[in-house]
């Protein structure tokens, strides 16, 4: 399943960068992120998700790895997660475009893949509510960002 969007932060394109590359920062911004921790700055995270589907719930834990990297404007990323009787992979992409010195367009795709249980149980659910919890993800982001706020106890 591939989802995808934009965002636009008003905000300079490196402090949306610096932002968007920070796992303690995205942690803070990911629906359902229990745990995060870097295992390889700025190359691989580990952590713990809970992901609703309707009435079906599951505690995925797992790896992200950085695959590319062109500071300041594009980063891939691969994840995979396990789930009790359940798996989910993941390929993203990002690319940030400076459209003024005050303004940041954030074009994001995943190439999402959930297997076992879950897929079975939820599978008409999955596209929308991920789409869903992608756009809260982003909106989140842009709001720290255009406001500067931090993960408290920073």
């Amino acid at each position: 399943m591939l989802i995808k969007g934009s965002v636009m932060i008003h905000a300079p394109q490196k402090k949306v960068w610096d932002f968007l590359t920070d796992p303690d920062q995205i942690g803070q911004c990911v629906p359902g992120m229990e745990k995060i921790e870097t295992i390889e700055p700025m190359k691989k995270f580990r952590g713990i998700v809970l992901v609703g589907l309707g009435s079906v719930k599951a505690r995925f834990s797992g790896d992200v790895e950085i695959v590319e990297l062109d500071e300041p404007v594009r980063a891939k990323l691969k994840a995979h997660g396990t789930a009790t009787g359940s798996a989910a992979d993941v390929v993203s992409e990002m690319r940030l475009s400076r459209e003024d010195d005050h303004a940041t367009r954030v074009d994001w795709t995943a190439d999402i893949n959930v297997s076992g249980q879950l897929a079975s149980l939820a599978s008409r659910l999955m596209a929308p509510v991920t789409q869903k919890l992608a756009n809260i993800f982003y909106d989140e982001v842009r709001k720290r960002v255009e406001t500067g706020d931090r993960p408290s106890g920073k």
